[in-house]
């Protein structure tokens, strides 16, 4: 396993590991539990959950989804987001309809 990034807290590692997921990047939490203890022991980088890729080729391109993630981007890296056919809405590219009026994303 490689590490490619250093959470704030356990929900953000989580939501990073379930990006990588839907990219096709198999990735774990390590270390969520440390978080914990924050102030009970000593407040280092070692306490902070990391989220780990599990093959190293993967590694490189988790690190620049987890910039995109850090940095606000986009939640799906290189897609879009679309338009709404019916209503015109700009929908982010994971959601696969429109939050305003309930159209499908178009193929």
């Amino acid at each position: 396993m490689t590490e490619v990034y250093r959470a704030a807290h356990p929900a953000q590692a989580h939501l990073l590991r379930g990006l990588l997921e839907s990219e096709g990047i198999e990735a774990v939490v390590i270390g969520e539990f440390g978080f914990n203890v924050r102030g009970e022991a000593p407040i280092t980088e070692d306490t902070l959950p990391r989220v780990c890729v599990v093959n190293e080729a993967d590694a490189e391109r988790a690190r620049a989804i987890a910039v995109s993630f850090d940095a606000g981007g986009p939640a799906v890296s290189g897609v879009a987001s679309w338009t709404c056919p019916q209503c015109g809405e700009t929908i982010e590219a994971q959601f696969g309809e429109c939050w305003k009026c309930g159209a499908a994303k178009p193929a």
